[in-house]
């Protein structure tokens, strides 16, 4: 029996080659591969923050001269005038009428006499129109009155004679406590002052102020036409921008 020899296909290794080059290449042109963009982020505006803040340093910087400036003003003109608040001092009190009316209101009638001291040696004090008096009990205000328009000058005394009137509801009730104070010999009143002025340094004229006060008093009683003695006082003053 013939002895067979098999066979085999001998690979064409240059076409292999040749074809897994070719499918390599036509996989690279289908799938290109991708390259990573970078991302651009913007800057943050650096030249509009530095100007925000060059303007509020600058602004503080001016705020902060000014009050120096105007604190160094307020100081020298401290030295030089030496301001000095005026003193007043309630000398008499006098009633000319007080009553319960028909309505059963309190009328009340009252004469003062005030002395306004001046201690300023370069600063004159014009009071001006609507300044105003008053008298108070514990319970409600009694009168009321205007004071004069003048002008006080240099280290002067002047000395004020004011009237006020007034006519209070509940006039029964202040009665009856006023006729039970009266029996003690001690009566405690109120005096309020509100005077609108202006002061005068040297030649200028500043703006209108106001000084506020009020003198405690007792008094030994409140009768019509009667000597009145004042037992004390205590007063108090100043002044409001």
């Amino acid at each position: 029996m013939a002895d067979y020899q098999k066979i085999h296909p001998v690979m064409d290794v240059e076409a292999a080659a040749s074809t897994k080059e070719k499918g390599s290449s036509s996989h690279q042109q289908q799938n290109p591969p991708q390259r990573s963009i970078p991302v651009m982020h913007p800057n943050p505006p650096k030249k509009s923050r530095s100007c925000f803040c060059k303007c509020f340093c600058w602004t503080v910087s001016i705020l902060v001269l000014l009050l120096i400036i105007l604190a160094a003003i307020g100081g020298i003109l401290y030295l030089i005038f030496q301001p000095k608040l005026p003193k007043y001092s309630v000398d008499s009190l006098r009633i000319r009428d007080l009553r319960l009316n028909l309505d059963l209101t309190l009328y009340a009638q009252f004469d003062v006499k005030i002395t306004a001291n001046n201690p300023n040696k370069k600063i004159g004090i014009y009071y001006e129109k609507g300044g105003k008096l008053s008298v108070w009990d514990e319970r409600a205000k009694l009168c009321e009155g205007f004071l004069p328009k003048f002008y006080q000058g240099h280290q002067n005394v002047t000395k004020l004679d004011v009237a006020l009137n007034g006519q209070t509801q509940y006039g029964s009730t202040l009665m009856k406590a006023i006729q039970e104070q009266q029996q003690t010999g001690r009566i405690p009143l109120d005096l309020k002052v509100d005077a609108p002025v202006a002061i005068k340094l040297g030649k200028l004229k500043l703006r209108k102020v106001k000084i506020l006060g009020q003198c405690l008093l007792v008094v030994d009683s409140l009768s019509a036409n009667n000597k009145i003695s004042i037992k004390a006082s205590n007063c108090s003053f100043n002044l409001k921008l």
